[in-house]
């Protein structure tokens, strides 16, 4: 995945004690997205927006607050959470690299 005719901010996002690290970045149109990396472990986020995540190496589990199934995801596939909510996400093993989109 490329993204042509970016700023990047320079300054990680760490959490977890360096166990998930993203980096911003901003495209010309004015959309932020994140890149990031996320180590072996099991890890809760909150949602302000909407994020579609989009898995680009390695593999995940994730289960959205209050759904009843935990969604198996591989490089090459996604999931979406909605506004105002979270997700549990657990890597296995390897590193799970991810795109975040922020909608709204």
């Amino acid at each position: 995945m490329r993204f042509p005719n970016v700023t990047a901010d320079a300054k990680a996002n760490v959490y977890f004690g360096g166990k998930v690290v993203s980096h911003a970045i901003h495209l010309a149109t004015g959309e932020r997205k994140t890149l990031g990396l996320i180590f072996p472990g099991s890890y809760h986020f909150g949602t302000d927006k909407a994020e579609v995540m989009e898995i680009t190496d390695g593999a995940c589990r994730v289960r959205l607050d209050g759904a009843p199934e935990t969604l198996e995801r591989a490089a090459g596939t996604r999931f979406e959470v909605p506004a105002k909510s979270g997700f549990t996400i657990e890597v296995a093993d390897g590193i799970c690299q991810y795109v975040c989109s922020f909608v709204g």
